[in-house]
């Protein structure tokens, strides 16, 4: 086992058990995801923090106090989806400790507090199907006013942007998106709890069939809503447990690829592949041409608004064409396929500034590109300010006042020396004010600069 963890000789790898504990016990804290299973010969139970782990197999004696703290290891709480932990005892331990857990005043538990112990030890399927029924109910309410026939343009129109010119649809309903990522969650992992043993939870079988059919249902919206917004390129498609869950208990059939995501976002897919990017696209979203064409739309503008701080002039002209191409596929001015074209060609200038033609060749960086679109076009004021950033800027400026200081003086002087010809004959606190104003507005963009 060493050998393989350390990709190296058995004899050189015995000697590192140390180094192996720390690092599995640290990939098993912060990585839950990616190592499902941690077996424990003989130590971590008592002494050893993992909120995260969610099932406990016991399988040695135990008793007292180092059980009651290996359960509440495992009862702790993590995320949201988490609101208790399984234990699984091999070794009948439980019949003598439920009598100390109601005397909870006694023994070894008199130092804990009342409502620590209390509903320590309850009924596994019961619990797992009350919270099974809440999330169901609760994810089905938060899509109760999705417009009929429900479908994935509706979805799409009801948490995304019900206008895809509306530059602030995205960001007011970004709190009902996230319910929902949250409360399907939720009800995907109440399910999966459940999924091996839900016939013995008192639900017949055309219920269970009806539960799993809803299961797959709202993955498939929470999935086309978080295209649809790109929400997917900050939370990616599914995290590591989530995965693994829709694998084992949701789709019978097998993973569906989801690859084509991992590493692109949507808008770089289609600058890469065209047309055929479509094809990568979930089912209810790539059968319908509005939907496709909304959740283009709606990834376009989330990167239109993410982006603007970097170059405020280059995306709000940017923001101008997405909204021209809008009107025109509502208006039907266009076809289809040219539209596609279009919005295509759009998301290459979105995604890649760069490869736009118009700038001059001397503007060999981003930054000095958002300095030129920003500057009225000026090359040589923008290679200027661009130089004087660089001589003068210190290590982790952008936290330190004094340190902002010299970097505005040094777009104060370019300014100055700059612009003195548009300045003379202005009055003087116009001129003030304007310089100031300039200055100010140039430091902003040159703050979300990542090469200063």
């Amino acid at each position: 086992m060493l050998a393989d963890f350390f990709d190296e000789p058995a004899d050189r790898a015995v000697n590192r058990v140390e180094e192996f504990e720390k690092k599995v016990k640290k990939k098993f804290v912060e990585n839950p995801g990616q190592m499902r299973l941690l077996i424990v010969v003989d130590k971590l139970l008592t002494g050893f923090d993992a909120p995260s782990a969610t099932h406990l197999y016991i399988d040695k004696k135990m008793q007292n106090h180092g059980l009651f703290q290996a359960i509440c290891r495992v009862n702790r709480l993590d995320d949201d989806d988490k609101e208790y932990g399984y234990i699984i005892d091999y070794k009948d331990l439980f019949n003598s400790l439920e009598s100390s857990i109601q005397n909870y005043t006694s023994g070894a538990f008199d130092k804990y507090d009342k409502e620590d112990v209390a509903g320590l030890l309850e009924d596994r399927l019961a619990k797992a199907k009350e919270r099974l029924d809440e999330t169901r109910e609760t994810v089905k309410a938060l899509c109760e006013n999705v417009a009929s026939p429900k479908d994935t343009a509706a979805y799409i129109q009801y948490f995304c942007a019900a206008d895809t010119s509306d530059k602030d649809a995205l960001k007011k309903n970004e709190s009902r998106r996230l319910a929902l990522y949250k409360e399907s969650g939720s009800f995907m992992h109440a399910y999966g709890a459940l999924a091996n043993e839900i016939a013995e939870a008192d639900y017949s079988p055309e219920e269970i069939a009806v539960i799993k059919a809803e299961v797959q249902y709202f993955l498939n919206v929470r999935t086309e809503v978080k295209m649809a917004s790109g929400d997917y390129i900050d939370m990616k498609v599914y995290e590591p447990s989530m995965r693994y869950m829709i694998d084992s208990y949701i789709r019978a059939e097998g993973s569906q690829k989801v690859s084509a995501f991992d590493n692109l976002s949507l808008i770089q897919l289609f600058v890469e592949r065209g047309e055929d990017a479509i094809k990568e696209l979930p089912e209810g979203i790539r059968n319908n041409e509005e939907a496709v064409a909304e959740t283009i739309e709606n990834n376009i503008r989330k990167v239109i608004i993410d982006e603007q701080p970097v170059n405020p002039k280059y995306y709000e002209k940017m923001s101008e064409f997405l909204d021209a191409l809008i009107r025109e596929r509502k208006e039907q001015a266009t076809e289809y396929k040219d539209y596609l074209k279009k919005i295509i060609d759009l998301s290459g200038k979105v995604s890649s500034p760069e490869t736009n033609s118009s700038y001059p060749k001397s503007l060999s960086s981003s930054a000095k590109r958002a300095l030129f679109d920003n500057l009225g076009r000026d090359e040589k004021l923008a290679i200027e300010i661009d130089r004087k950033i660089l001589e003068t800027k210190k290590d982790s400026w952008r936290g330190k006042p004094f340190k902002k200081k010299e970097i505005k003086r040094a777009i104060k002087t370019v300014f100055m020396e700059h612009h003195q010809s548009h300045l003379d004959g202005v009055h003087e606190e116009t001129a003030v004010y304007n310089l100031e104003t300039m200055v100010n507005g140039v430091f902003e963009i040159v703050k979300n600069q990542s090469e200063y």
